[in-house]
C-alpha cells in the first residue's frame, strides 16, 4: 500500500500525487480510497479504491527501470501496420495494458516513423503519440533525475542510431 505524499502513476492521468488515504462509504459499503491529484493539474482530486481488482494505481519507475526502458527504443520490437485503423486499435491495446515495455515499443514505432519518412502522421498516429510520450517520459524523465525534453532527445538519438547502422 502506497503512503500519503507518494508520487505514483494512475491510469490516463500519469503522475499523481497521494493526498489523502480514506474510508469512504459508498452505497453502504465502506472501502478504503486513495486521494490523488494529477501532478500536472494540482486541481483536480481523483478518488480510486486502494483495493481495485484492476489496478489503476502503481508505483513510479526507478532509475534503473527507466535506464532499461530506454534501450526498448530502436530495438524494432513492434513492426509497423500499413493499415491506420487496424494500427491504430493495435497500439491503442497495447498502451492499455500498461505495460510500460510495451508503450515504449509503441511510442518508438510511431516516433520512427515521424522521424525517419516524410509521410504525415494520422491523427489517430499523433493522438497515441502525445499521449505516450506526455505520460511515460515525464515518469521516466523524473525517474533519470533530467526533463521531458532531455529524454525525448536520448529517445530520438535511439532511433536515428538505429537507422544509420
Amino acid at each position: 500500500m502506497f503512503e500519503i505524499g507518494d508520487v505514483v502513476i494512475y491510469a490516463e492521468h500519469g503522475l499523481c500525487r497521494i493526498d489523502d488515504i480514506c474510508e469512504k462509504d459508498l452505497f453502504g459499503e465502506k472501502r478504503l480510497y486513495y486521494v490523488i491529484h494529477p501532478l500536472s493539474e494540482t486541481s483536480l482530486k481523483i478518488s480510486t479504491p486502494v483495493d481495485a481488482k484492476k489496478k489503476k494505481v502503481i508505483r513510479t519507475m526507478d532509475r534503473s527501470e527507466a535506464k532499461d526502458l530506454l534501450e526498448v527504443f530502436g530495438r524494432g520490437d513492434i513492426e509497423w501496420i500499413d493499415d491506420a485503423k487496424q494500427r491504430a486499435r493495435t497500439y491503442h491495446n497495447l498502451v492499455q495494458t500498461g505495460e510500460r515495455e510495451k508503450i515504449a515499443a509503441v511510442a518508438g514505432a510511431l516516433m520512427d516513423k515521424k522521424l525517419n519518412t516524410d509521410q504525415k502522421m494520422y491523427d489517430q498516429d499523433r493522438k497515441i503519440l502525445n499521449t505516450v510520450q506526455s505520460l511515460l517520459f515525464r515518469e521516466m524523465a523524473m525517474s533519470l533525475g533530467t526533463t521531458v525534453d532531455d529524454v525525448a532527445e536520448q529517445v530520438e538519438e535511439r532511433l536515428l542510431d538505429g537507422v544509420l547502422q
